[in-house]
């Protein structure tokens, strides 16, 4: 991904089921490389804090230490191995929680760090928190938090569900049944995506995940500890286990574990706490692939797509897997695109994001290829000469490259040099095929990517796009609130206009819109879906690539994305955790404007206000 984006949190969580092996800080230590296997996922910020069984009046239950500067990660690692040691004998480390921030907004500060607080004289309602989320009615919850007697002090949602969840928490003496109910009456109106992990001060531990399975999350078991991360390498890695060991969180469900080290799975709805008793774990068992999990309440089971297009690494052995699978599947559209001769195009890809799905674009040209060649009649094998795809890093980006500069004019031409490019691979007059995971904003692209490699000399760039064309805004964890921004849309509003620049989009747009309001009596609708249908996808490639050319670019650009049926049939979650009550699509709604929650649509609603009033402030 070519433009930053910021994205989702990461959120780390060990159990400890039996005492003998605190003493051996083995606690600490894998909560710290399940940190470090993380950190691509949290930039702005680092927090942990690990909660101590049986403490003593005296003694604090629980120690914490957060961070928001450059070397957060770094510096939340020395603090766990440097914290001090418990004061009594009987008290010992045994709930280890770790976070790793990546702001979408808000300030860069320790206050915006998990894990939060809710303390209380009372262990029971003692709590510790840290997620993985973003919600769409923060202010709403606000709100009816204020309303109801309480004095929150911040609107930070973090703080908010802690808080809630607490709040719950204070209806009776902490069990295995009110914890549930706590976090399913804390949850019930809560509208986002979310993993969350936690604990109380008298021994419980949680983790929850949203309904429709939209944030990630993983679990392991064994005989000694519970862990829960919010990606599936990072607990093979920490605790050298294959990847069959490490299990889905199920969605609308909590995992729970006792303080004597039992588990079990709670659905998080009224009618399982009023009904049914939870599914249970033996303390002693160590065969968590066989427990029973019961069927969640979730209608539609709907993972981010934008996870396994972008976010989580590459080392799962799904997401290589299906990134692989959508390289594969441009390579017909690219070819019609590059209008030549394989041997007179060169293929590459932006680093780094997108190198895995440019081997699987490989693989599948060099199959074609050979395929080609097999089906060669013994005259044409003799006569005729089989290209081979060219291939090579053509583009690297300077990680060291800095610039203060304050003239406007050198800056601008400063920041075309953010990208490096190799010279001598691509003869002149070649087509340059550039493959991208996904196109935002497109900024990059224009202003620095695509004017180095027109001084390579090819005559046409495709810049293909593993993703399709992202539409929307997503409200869910990643950083896309506006409309405005999104170069799909901008190229949406001057087809409609029929003649870019003139502004005739945005009136042909605000006249499709006029009377056409988001209302709670009706099942939530798309306005921008029938709008987009009216061109082709050919014509929206175009225009999309006309914004992305650069003033004096020489060569002839072409924009050429995934489709959403090729994406859905590349990514394949998890199955649903029961498939005859429960139906499974990837979270497409960048794409599609299918949102999965009712926030989803208000927050499309109050995009497109935005941008009808020249707006640039935030969705939600």
């Amino acid at each position: 991904m070519t433009d930053e984006l910021k994205h989702e949190c990461a959120v780390a969580m060990v159990v400890l089921r039996k005492a003998a092996i605190a003493a051996s800080d083995y606690g600490g230590t894998k909560l710290s490389l399940l940190l470090e296997k993380q950190h691509n996922r949290g930039q702005d910020g680092a927090g942990a804090a690990i909660l101590r069984a049986r403490p003593v009046p005296g003694e604090e239950p629980y120690w914490m230490a957060k961070s928001a500067s450059a070397t957060s990660l770094a510096d939340i690692l020395g603090a766990i191995a440097k914290r001090p040691e418990a004061v009594e004998k009987e008290s010992f480390e045994r709930i280890f929680l770790g976070h790793l921030r990546y702001a979408t907004f808000g300030k860069n500060d320790t206050a915006f760090c998990h894990p939060f607080a809710h303390e209380s004289s009372d262990l029971a309602h003692t709590l510790l928190l840290a997620g993985n989320f973003n919600l769409t009615n923060a202010h709403g919850l606000f709100d009816d938090y204020a309303r109801h007697g309480s004095f929150p002090t911040s609107k930070a949602d973090g703080y908010l569900i802690s808080e809630l969840i607490a709040h719950a928490l204070k209806a009776a003496p902490c069990s295995e049944r009110n914890l549930s109910a706590a976090l399913s009456k804390a949850l019930a109106r809560a509208d986002g995506a979310w993993t969350l992990c936690g604990a109380t001060g008298d021994g419980w531990a949680f983790a929850t995940r949203d309904p429709h399975g939209i944030r990630p999350g993983f679990y392991y078991i064994d005989e000694r500890v519970v862990v829960v991360a919010s990606e599936r390498p990072a607990i093979q890695a920490a605790f050298d286990v294959p990847p069959e060991a490490v299990k889905e969180l199920p969605p609308g469900q909590a995992l729970l574990v006792s303080p004597d080290g039992e588990i079990r799975f709670s659905n998080l709805d009224a009618a399982h706490i009023t009904d049914d008793e939870p599914t249970k774990q033996s303390n002693n068992s160590n065969n968590p692939n066989n427990q029973t999990i019961q069927t969640p309440p979730s209608p539609l089971y709907t993972p981010c797509s934008f996870e396994r297009i972008y976010f989580s690494r590459a080392n799962d052995a799904d997401i290589h897997r299906e990134r692989k699978a959508l390289g594969a599947a441009l390579l017909p559209k690219i070819l019609e695109a590059a209008q030549a001769d394989l041997a007179d195009i060169y293929f590459s890809y932006i680093p780094n994001s997108a190198r895995i799905a440019f081997h699987g674009l490989l693989e599948a040209l060099i199959s074609n290829t050979l395929n080609q060649s097999l089906n060669l009649s013994p005259n044409q094998s003799n006569n005729s000469t089989i290209s081979l795809p060219r291939f090579g890093e053509v583009i690297v980006k300077d990680a060291k490259f800095r610039t203060f500069i304050a003239d406007a004019a050198a800056r601008r031409e400063f920041y075309k040099h953010v990208y490096d490019v190799t010279y001598g691979l691509v003869k002149k007059d070649d087509t340059l095929v550039v493959l991208d995971d996904s196109i935002v904003r497109g900024n990059t692209m224009k202003n620095a990517i695509l004017p180095m490699l027109d001084r390579l000399g090819p005559k046409r760039i495709v810049i293909a796009s593993s993703a399709p064309p992202i539409r929307y805004p997503d409200c869910y964890g990643i950083d896309m609130s506006t409309l405005g921004e999104l170069v799909a849309f901008k190229a949406l509003v001057n087809l409609l206009g029929g003649e870019p620049g003139t502004g005739n989009g945005k009136r042909v747009l605000n006249d499709a819109l006029a009377g056409w309001t988001l209302r709670a009596d009706r099942p939530p609708l798309n306005p921008l879906a029938s709008l987009y249908a009216r061109f082709t996808e050919e014509q929206h490639c175009a225009e999309i690539a006309r914004l992305l050319t650069p003033p004096g670019m020489k060569a002839e650009v072409k924009v050429v994305y995934q489709s959403v049926e090729d994406l859905r049939r590349c990514l394949s979650p998890a199955q649903p955790f029961n498939p005859s009550t429960s139906q499974t699509r990837i979270g497409d709604w960048y794409f599609t404007g299918d949102y999965p929650t009712p926030g989803g649509y208000k927050v499309l609603d109050t995009a497109l206000r935005h941008f009808m009033e020249n707006s640039t402030e935030r969705s939600y």
